[in-house]
């Protein structure tokens, strides 16, 4: 999948096939409308394509009216985002920047502009719920309207659902704010993971007896948090995970002035270690942690000792839930 910042490149295909919206954990509705995008793509002759955004417009009004709390919670990293977009075998992904400029265009100018000079769109798929320009002034029947004008068609997708529940990203979120993991994965239609590069810590969880590989969630606002029973893909060879456990969050009992304070990350210990790699093996690599179950909230312990204890507690309880795993899955072979 190419990926573009911006429609202003010369790589960008001259027609495709295009659908919108921010794709937040591109769950199995989103699957369902990139699957149909694809199909009329390949009837066309031309590439699909997503037009997506960053920051997410509602981080961006958020930030404008100093309201925090108006953030939605993040599903997924851009990259994680961009990594499931391509599985999804879209060709091609614009990443518009959602900015004041934008935000204030109006929709006849934004059909005018993006979708058909800038991204030479010949068929359009919205969900049923799609709206965009300034103050979300244009619908669907303007966009319909305008595609008979200019030359596009234009389709909209209904809503998604699995056991009758529609699925979208805000229940997403509402689940993994629940840790509600085998729901999460029933709406994602995988388990739910973040991935990234490896980077430096404290290296405080070498000096507790439990190292840890760091991820940098980019995002101040996830929609999980809290402990987890995990899976480890990308330290060992292609298609082996490793068990672990991880902390996703701030770290409450860590000092915030340490190298990574104020920022979310997502710190994992594994529970088998492979010797090959060494101490200093995993930094750098590129992996991916499915986050399995959640064992419990961040917690604040007083004291580094009682830290210890927790962590200790925790790869208890997630080498627990593996045995779990592992009979049922026994049994479920018999």
């Amino acid at each position: 999948m190419q990926i573009f910042r911006g429609f202003k490149h010369p790589g960008i295909a001259p027609a495709c096939a295009l659908t919108i919206g921010n794709f937040d954990g591109v769950h199995r509705g989103h699957q369902a409308m990139l699957a149909l995008l694809n199909n009329e793509a390949r009837h066309r002759g031309v590439p699909s394509c997503v037009l997506t955004f960053e920051p997410h417009p509602r981080d961006f009004f958020a930030a404008l009216a100093r309201k925090p709390e108006l953030a939605p919670a993040r599903i997924a990293t851009l990259r994680d985002k961009l990594t499931e977009l391509a599985r999804c075998g879209v060709d091609q992904c614009v990443v518009l920047p959602f900015d004041a400029r934008l935000s204030s265009q109006l929709p006849q100018a934004f059909i005018d502009n993006v979708l058909v000079r800038g991204l030479g769109a010949k068929y359009v798929l919205v969900g049923d719920d799609f709206r965009f320009g300034a103050k979300r002034a244009g619908d669907y029947a303007m966009l319909d309207a305008a595609g008979s004008q200019l030359g596009f068609d234009v389709a909209r997708m209904n809503s998604y659902e699995v056991h009758g529940l529609r699925v979208s990203s805000s229940e997403v979120r509402a689940a993994l704010g629940r840790g509600g993991m085998d729901g999460v994965s029933a709406l994602l239609g995988r388990p739910y993971s973040i991935s990234g590069h490896v980077v430096h810590g404290r290296k405080l969880g070498r000096e507790l007896g439990f190292k840890t590989l760091n991820l940098r969630f980019s995002h101040w606002k996830p929609a999980a948090s809290g402990i987890f029973a995990v899976r480890v893909d990308g330290m060992t060879d292609p298609g082996t995970t490793l068990p672990g456990v991880a902390n996703l969050g701030i770290r409450p009992s860590l000092d915030p002035n340490d190298v990574n304070g104020g920022r979310v990350l997502l710190e994992t210990h594994c529970l088998e270690w492979p010797a090959k790699l060494g101490l200093e093996g995993g930094y750098g690599k590129i992996i991916r942690v499915e986050l399995l179950h959640k064992l419990h909230d961040e917690l604040k312990y007083d004291g580094l000792d009682a830290l210890k204890a927790g962590i200790a507690r925790d790869c208890d309880e997630a080498r627990a839930y593996f045995a779990s795993t592992r009979r049922q899955t026994t049994r479920d072979r018999i």
